[in-house]
This record gives C-alpha cells, structure tokens and sequence, in this order.
C-alpha cells in the first residue's frame, strides 16, 4: 500500500486558499467590530467635563446611538451637524469617574455600522493652564545677592568702568591725541 505524503507547501497552499474564500464572507458581517471613526473631542478630560463626539460614517442626514456607559456616562444621541455627513453629540463626564482610557462607541441608527474613539480620564485636564509659582534660579543673584562682597566688587567695576569711559570721551573732546 502506497500513502501519499503532503507537503508543507500543499498544506499552505490549502489554508490560505480556505482564507481567501471565506474572507469576502466575513468582511460584510459587522461582528460588533468598529468600520469607522468616532472624533471625541477633547480626547482627555477631567471628571465632570463635557465631552463632544461626531463622526461621518452615519452618512448625510444619518443619526446614531452612542454609548459612554464604559465612562459611567450612559447613553446619547449623535444627530446630523451643519457639516456634511456629520453626526454630532455630547455628554458629561460623571464627576466620579475614574481616571483611564474608556472606549466610546456609537451604532449607526438603521444599519449596523458601529464607531468608536478614546476618551482618556485624568485629575487634570490637558487643556488647564498651569500657572508657574516660586522664583527662578538663574545664578549667583541680584541686587542683593547672597555675597555682598561679590555685589559690592561688581559695583565697583562698573563705576571703574564708567569713570574711564568719561575721562577718555573728555580727552578725545579736547583734541589730546586719542
């Protein structure tokens, strides 16, 4: 009895070709994976902040259901913007909320087109400007830096300086030969 042996080019060969045939298949079905974008604008927010979202995936006139329970938000409604084939929404940010990174999805109302985006949670968000306090330190000192011997000899040199400077300018205006 002879057997024939498969190769394990052969067996590839069938798997990728069982890929190919089952991919178009699959690529129509949603399978609750996100085919497209969701805009959460700001991206990082602070507890209790509003947070607005919008996507074009919906279509002209298209409205859809969003959904910010991963946050503690609940749920909204994206309906058309006065930008083209936008869908736009809001919600608030539960003052409780955790910080972290929570997914942001909405399903497009009369098909099952699904977005979704990040919104990070912080204690404080990117868009609050910090105001610096404190002095800076930039070297020995000022006017009364913390060697009065060392102020005192640059004073000194300046007035040197300044006393050299006038009795050169007094000579060149007499004609001395300068």
């Amino acid at each position: 009895m002879r057997r024939t042996a498969r190769t394990p080019a052969g067996t590839a060969l069938a798997v990728v070709i069982a890929g190919l045939l089952a991919a178009p298949a699959y690529a129509g079905e949603s399978h609750g994976t996100p085919t497209g974008s969701l805009e959460v604008y700001p991206s990082s927010v602070a507890p209790g902040s509003h947070v607005t979202v919008n996507t074009g995936t919906c279509g002209d006139g298209g409205t859809a259901a969003g959904d910010a329970t991963a946050v503690g938000a609940g749920r909204f409604t994206l309906a058309p913007s006065t930008h083209e084939r936008n869908a736009i929404g809001q919600f608030r940010v539960p003052p409780s909320a955790q910080p972290g990174t929570y997914e942001i999805v909405a399903t497009c109302d009369g098909s099952d087109r699904r977005v979704a985006g990040d919104l990070v949670v912080t204690l404080t968000p990117d868009t609050q400007q910090v105001v610096p306090r404190g002095s800076v330190k930039t070297g020995v000192g000022g006017a009364l830096g913390p060697d009065p011997v060392q102020t005192a000899a640059g004073v000194t040199a300046l007035a040197v300086a300044a006393a050299g400077g006038t009795w050169l300018l007094h000579r060149r205006a007499r004609g001395d030969g300068i």
